[in-house]
């Protein structure tokens, strides 16, 4: 039986961001569904980490950790000849990369579009009011980024360099929700081609769709 467990919906994007890296390095482990983003316990913030660790639990043995990030970057380096070995970039340069573009992820791209995400894709069907000044300056921040991914994304083919690497990873699950259901925001990066061009790519990746497909499956009832 695998050492290492998932504690978590991969509805959340912390646990789905967690699941992509697992796929990517070929780790087996066990998903132990839960469910704590349900009814008036979901909050504009749903998508984030709680400091309880209630949205994601990783253990391997006697190791736990609760933020996605930093398991990402813990199973890329624990794991480092499995499966996809370039995660963390390819020499000390690109690994420098990585992590300046996962930072601006996790600081720049990750608070407008959980923000989006929620009072557009999921406010409404939980009877929240959606929240139309918090949107309007989501959706300027999102844009101010995405135009510095536009302009990095013409010199690489991804924002670490010319491989993929967990700063893209880190981005995809909260860009496929608001791809697939939120077509404003989407508009956002279809009007930018270098943009579209990377996500195209990042999204299309087999290990990706298996997490996509772990989503559709039945949520917890926990």
């Amino acid at each position: 039986m695998t050492s290492v467990q998932v504690f978590g919906s991969p509805a959340s994007t912390e646990v789905a961001r967690v699941l992509a890296c697992l796929f990517e390095k070929e780790v087996e482990f066990q998903l132990i569904r839960t469910d704590t983003y349900r009814g008036k316990h979901r909050k504009p913030d749903y998508l984030k980490l709680q400091p309880s660790g209630e949205s994601l639990t990783y253990e391997d043995g006697k190791k736990t950790l609760v933020d996605s990030r930093a398991i990402c970057l813990h199973v890329a380096e624990t794991f480092a000849e499995k499966g996809n070995t370039e995660l963390l970039g390819r020499g000390t340069f690109e690994r420098a990369s990585m992590e300046q573009w996962l930072r601006t992820e996790s600081q720049s791209f990750d608070p407008p579009s959980s923000r989006l995400v929620f009072y557009l894709a999921f406010a409404q069907t939980e009877g929240i009011e959606r929240d139309e000044e918090e949107v309007q300056k989501s959706k300027k921040e999102l844009e101010k980024v995405l135009d510095i991914y536009e302009r990095r994304l013409n010199d690489t083919n991804y924002l670490a360099g010319d491989q993929f690497t967990l700063a893209d990873l880190s981005h995809l699950p909260n860009t496929y929700s608001l791809m697939t259901m939120v077509p404003e925001c989407a508009a956002m990066f279809k009007e930018r081609p270098n943009v579209m061009k990377w996500w195209e790519a990042i999204s299309c990746r087999p290990k990706w769709a298996r997490v996509v497909e772990l989503q559709k499956a039945a949520p917890a009832l926990a």
